[in-house]
């Protein structure tokens, strides 16, 4: 593709971002800069649909771009990236930097805490969804406590090594008096502490038979319950700000757009793929719809950047919005976060993640 071709492409994306609507030949002569005729416009115009990079719309006479379009714009004209190679950008970056610091670096939370805040953020200030895929934790624990809640209702309180806290409630067949709860709780942290539940499952089938009747029943018990706990703490992945793609028109026009944009946040799936293969890229990785297969929506696109604890990567965030974004801003946003999640997770006295799987 010759110069001229890539220049009326970038002025069509660039326009079509701002304002919505299919750009004709007039709008790209009075923005691109370029001293060409209509016809010529016109010309370019039709080489670069039959190229498949921009389409036009049955109602109208300009063209808007394609999956394909915006791929080449995004890996081959965008201004902002990489950030340390554009001065003009640096008052803005700082300034950008300063933003997210604020609402991210000044507040002495937890990992937890930090990465629901990293979310916000993104969302904040993208104006999209934000989304943070938690990182893979050590399924082991602590410490667990047992506390009687009626005859034969216990309340399980699994302590991770990290120090979360986790409750749940098992039902048994037996009634328990609070000695028995304290003795059970004994056994099982001096045993068993550090294990993950299903190293401590094994464990008890070997030792089945030199415990109790009670005590192995409740054992069991607590080993169901702490595991399908650990389970559903793995791998998720935390959104923010999903109502405000309900208010981009690219993503909700019609029912079939609206139901897709649901699945997407209600089972999660494809987002954990997603985030999942940008994990083991370094750096900001754009997934757009209709050209990658990771995102189940053509209109949509997600900007995603790895996070890390000492230089580890241990998880990946990003944000979620229309195709037509404004990429040269959003794309700093999701740089920088990670960035500075990065530096407040593995800063001195940032509470340390386990990590495992990566």
């Amino acid at each position: 593709m010759d110069e001229r071709s890539k220049k009326l492409l970038k002025t069509l994306i660039e326009r079509y971002i701002v304002e919505g609507q299919p750009v004709g030949s007039r709008t790209l002569s009075k923005f691109s800069g370029l001293d060409l005729s209509p016809a010529t416009i016109r010309n370019v115009m039709s080489d670069l649909e039959e190229m498949g990079f921009i389409a036009s719309p049955h109602t109208s006479a300009g063209r808007i771009p394609t999956p394909r379009g915006y791929r080449l714009f995004v890996d081959t004209m965008l201004t902002a990236r990489p950030l340390e190679r554009a001065p003009e950008f640096s008052a803005e970056l700082a300034e950008l930097t300063g933003q997210i610091q604020g609402q991210l670096g000044g507040q002495q939370f937890g990992p937890q805490r930090m990465i629901t805040a990293a979310a916000h953020t993104l969302s904040n200030l993208s104006h999209f969804a934000g989304v943070v895929m938690m990182p893979r934790r050590a399924q082991s624990f602590r410490q667990v406590e047992f506390m009687r809640l009626s005859d034969k209702r216990i309340l399980l309180i699994i302590v991770s090594p990290e120090g979360d806290v986790q409750n749940r409630i098992i039902q048994t067949d037996l009634a328990y008096t609070p000695g028995q709860l304290i003795e059970a709780a004994n056994f099982f942290n001096s045993h068993y502490a550090g294990m993950s539940f299903d190293a401590v499952r094994d464990h008890l089938r070997v030792e089945f038979q030199d415990l109790r009747r009670d005590m192995s029943a409740l054992m069991q018990a607590a080993v169901e319950a702490g595991s399908s706990a650990m389970a559903e703490d793995n791998e998720q992945v935390f959104i923010s700000g999903e109502r405000k793609l309900l208010e981009v028109e690219d993503l909700s026009s019609s029912m079939d757009k609206l139901r897709r944009l649901f699945d997407v946040f209600e089972h999660k799936t494809s987002l954990l793929q997603l985030l999942d293969v940008s994990s083991h890229a370094q750096g900001v990785q754009i997934f757009i719809g209709g050209e990658s297969q990771l995102v189940p929506i053509e209109d949509m696109a997600v900007i995603t950047a790895p996070y890390g604890v000492d230089g580890q990567i241990v998880g990946t965030l990003g944000v979620i919005g229309p195709t037509r974004m404004a990429y040269e801003r959003v794309i700093p946003i999701v740089d920088i976060t990670a960035k500075i999640l990065s530096a407040a997770l593995s800063g001195p006295g940032s509470s340390r993640l386990e990590t495992s799987g990566h």
